[in-house]
């Protein structure tokens, strides 16, 4: 049986020619006509339309990209990247934040400590991870492994998928803002290299619990913001009708996170989003990973531990 493939709105010009090849190929078969010369000439009509449409999407329709429910998650990368992975579990106080994953993992001969949320990729996974929202228990566990990392001296790699920190009264009572506060605090003076990477949505504190890093990159088709564009929509205009206008103003696609220097770089997808090549986009995270990690291993840790602070210290200051 044939998947059915999911697509946008937007990828309708796409969609329709992708008909047409297939219609032709169909007819090629049944006649035993060549075909190959309007083959030729759809595939290239094809990919020019691709290069225009995805080199020129709208912010909500990168937010639309960032959810797609065949892109790929922590827990894939995990697979694609690492030549081994030891998960690790619970917070040692509450309980074990299924919305986090951690562990630790080898990439190429090298220990590294892996955090990150996993969204899951049906309804039944979905509501076992609390759809990538994670309880203070999550980030919790998430500060112990890091110190773990920091006491054997292994990098730290996050990867940031989430719509938010779980908004619910029991994570608050727990203290959900302190815990992500903790957070911020230990990894801007965590003693080892952290690489983070925002593969899908980064909302709020949510993302920013495990978001501070020696170098942050965003995926080309993700968002990394203070609030959804639905929820900025229903404040600003009391409607979620507004959410694409409120995508625009937010400025929250790795492009405008890049040029404000929010951001340390954006990492290119494949054509039509990470979901299309999912093992193509691995493998560009991998590279990223092991170059980055050969610079930063080299740092003394105070320079490093400072250059960290500076850099998230000129975040929004403006000099007149």
């Amino acid at each position: 049986m044939e998947q059915i493939k999911t697509s946008f709105d937007f990828e309708k010009p796409i969609a329709e020619l992708e008909q047409q090849i297939e219609k032709v190929k169909q007819v090629a078969d049944k006649t035993k006509v060549d075909m190959s010369a309007t083959l030729t000439e759809l595939e290239e009509k094809l990919d020019k339309t691709q290069q225009t449409l995805y080199s020129n999407l709208t912010g909500w329709q990168k937010v639309q990209m960032s959810r797609h429910p065949e892109r790929p998650q922590t827990l894939d990368y995990v697979s694609m990247i690492c030549d081994d992975f030891i998960e690790m579990h619970g917070d040692r106080t509450v309980k074990d934040d299924k919305a986090i994953i951690g562990g630790f993992a080898t990439i190429d001969g090298q220990t590294v400590m892996i955090i990150g949320h996993q969204k899951g990729k049906n309804t039944k996974e979905r509501q076992y991870r609390n759809f990538g929202m994670a309880n203070p228990e999550g980030y919790r566990k998430a500060l112990r492994l890091m110190r773990l990392a920091e006491k054997f001296n292994k990098p730290v790699i996050s990867f940031i998928d989430t719509m938010g920190a779980y908004p619910g009264l029991e994570a608050e009572e727990r203290g959900q803002g302190e815990a992500i506060a903790r957070n911020l605090l230990e990894m801007s003076v965590l003693k080892v290299p952290i690489l983070c990477f925002v593969v899908g949505e980064g909302a709020s504190g949510g993302a920013l619990g495990i978001g501070i890093g020696d170098r942050v990159y965003m995926l080309e088709h993700t968002w990394y913001s203070v609030i959804s564009p639905e929820s900025c929509s229903s404040i600003l205009w009391r409607s979620w009708d507004y959410k694409e206008r409120a995508a625009e103003c937010l400025k929250l696609t790795s492009e405008d996170m890049f040029k404000n220097k929010l951001i340390d770089g954006i990492i290119k997808e494949p054509l039509g989003g990470a979901h299309q090549n999912p093992e193509l986009m691995a493998q560009t995270l991998k590279q990223q990973i092991l170059d980055d990690l050969k610079v930063l291993k080299k740092e003394k840790t105070e320079k490093m531990i400072t250059a960290r602070i500076d850099k998230f210290c000129a975040m929004g200051v403006v000099n007149e």
